[in-house]
């Protein structure tokens, strides 16, 4: 019975730290990272359980050292926190991919054998074996990355290989720290049938590479003329092994800002990684960069292909005009054709003149290119603006930079709504930065938001220094917004939540 009690109470911190660590990509910086500035205690156990942390290692060394009664105590106490988590549907799992169930297999593996020595030996510290399990997680990952560095080795190998086989076949590479997702489905959108774009949020290297394998296996006949891949990297060298393997012919760079900067180490590390994607376009290719961005265009040196260059301040080589945000979209003019795509804030004109540049450049005519945009639908959590029982809805909770942040204020603040509330789990991944980027974030919301709701308590309390005001702590009995409100949700953002906020029908 010990045994098996180990093993359910282990269950709930196991899948918890397993589901966090799959959603960081099982990237080991990504993930401490997030513990450092997110808590440790608050992520693995959850917020209800870290009050109780400190209790069960008082009771598992009072068990250790008083007997096996106290031992048993804690270790039913955990047994039956864990059910109740599972019960309440709070327990957080993993999607269950062949990664995964390697991890947690073999973690449950482990906690088993160790409990088994630990019954044997005649120690009492079975509890302590729960609250370890990340341990055990990480040990578990540790002994299976040589194995997972061979297979992605093999998949990125296999990719460029079937690669080679298509040297006619052209392929748009799309990067930038904000407004890739959205430009690379711009880009797809405005050559229509010809084109075959990366599916919605696939960016890395590995998921690329799978994508190109599938794709690329396919009968030539049915391929398309044009792949549209989305190039993510929160390192130097990942797009330029990324490019390896998809081999561009052409390079779009949206806009380089801060985004994971935590990661990237500084400004620099950021634009040189995107200018990885520049130097692998050959001199027979073409670059499309956003000139609206200075350091975008400063990244024009490192191509050895011929530019166009987009903006909206005069300084690009195709220029949109007049441009103007209605209810149902952006409305501009590039040359003599009006153009109304059905996606909003005025941050996304530079977006659509990349994808415009780069349909002509293939040589779709730009009557054409208008008439298939204003058929575009924006990806659901990219600054997508929804209408949801009377209250009008931002959705931007695939990401959130302090760019994307900045932008997302500048548009609600010209809304009308009367009343304006804020959702957010604040902007992961600054390093040093995040106490400033808050701080800031805070103030410029000042003077829009009437109510503003953290799901991160941290991230919250540097906030309400910009803010001025207190802000509200998310929870399952916080008031919803009324009708005719807008309600503006950014970064990771659970669909619970913003479910939550909606007024019941």
């Amino acid at each position: 019975m010990r045994l098996l009690a180990t093993i359910l109470a282990s269950l709930p911190p196991l899948l918890t730290f397993c589901a966090l660590w799959q959603i960081k990509e099982w990237r080991i910086d990504r993930l401490y990272d997030h513990l450092r500035t997110e808590g440790a205690l608050r992520q693995i156990f959850g917020i209800a359980r870290v009050p109780l942390t400190a209790a069960w290692y008082v009771t598992a060394a009072v068990g250790m050292l008083t007997g096996q009664r106290a031992a048993d105590g804690a270790l039913a106490s955990l047994v039956i926190l864990g059910a109740a988590q599972f019960l309440r549907r709070h327990q957080r799992l993993p999607v269950w991919t062949a990664k995964s169930i390697m991890v947690c297999g073999a973690s449950v593996g482990i906690t088993a054998a160790a409990a088994a020595v630990l019954r044997h030996s005649g120690l009492h510290a079975l509890p302590l074996l729960v609250l370890l399990q990340p341990l055990v997680c990480a040990l578990v990952w540790s002994a299976l990355l040589p194995l997972d560095t061979i297979l992605k080795s093999k998949i990125l190998r296999r990719a460029g290989e079937l690669r080679k086989q298509h040297p006619n076949l052209v392929v748009i590479g799309v990067t930038g720290s904000v407004g890739k997702t959205t430009t690379k489905e711009l880009v797809a959108c405005a050559l229509g049938a010809d084109a075959l774009s990366t599916p919605a949020y696939v960016n890395s290297e590995i998921g690329v590479a799978r994508w190109l394998i599938q794709t690329l296996s396919k009968d030539k006949k049915t391929l398309p003329k044009v792949l549209v891949v989305e190039m993510g990297a929160y390192r130097t060298g990942e797009i330029a092994k990324l490019c390896r393997c998809a081999k561009p012919t052409i390079g779009v760079i949206t806009y380089v800002g801060t985004q994971h900067i935590a990661l990237f180490g500084s400004q620099e590390g950021i634009v040189r990684a995107k200018g990885e994607l520049l130097a692998a376009v050959p001199e027979q290719g073409q670059a499309f960069l956003n000139a609206d961005c200075e350091r975008v265009l400063g990244m024009r040196d490192r191509c050895s292909c011929p530019v166009t260059t987009v903006g909206t301040g005069g300084n690009g080589d195709l220029q949109a005009y007049d441009i103007e945000e209605t209810s149902q979209g952006l409305r501009m003019r590039i040359g003599t054709t009006m153009f109304h795509v059905a996606m909003h804030g005025t941050q996304n004109a530079s977006n659509i003149l990349l994808a415009v540049a780069v349909a002509e450049h293939l040589g779709v005519q730009r009557n054409v290119v208008a008439n298939r945009l204003a058929r575009f639908k924006p990806l659901v959590g990219t600054f997508c603006v929804q209408s949801r029982d009377g209250v009008t809805v931002l959705d931007d909770t695939h990401n959130c930079s302090p760019e994307s942040a900045s932008a997302a204020v500048r548009w609600a603040t010209v809304r009308d709504e009367r009343e304006k509330v804020l959702l957010t789990s604040g902007i992961i991944e600054q390093g040093m930065e995040s106490e400033r980027v808050h701080r800031e974030l805070g103030a410029q919301c000042a003077g829009t938001f009437r109510r503003v709701i953290f799901t991160n308590k941290r991230f919250a309390q540097i906030f309400e220094q910009g803010y001025g005001k207190t802000v509200e702590i998310y929870s399952d009995t916080i008031p919803r917004v009324p009708r005719g409100s807008l309600l503006v949700c950014l970064g990771r953002v659970p669909a619970k939540a913003v479910e939550r906020m909606i007024p019941l029908s």
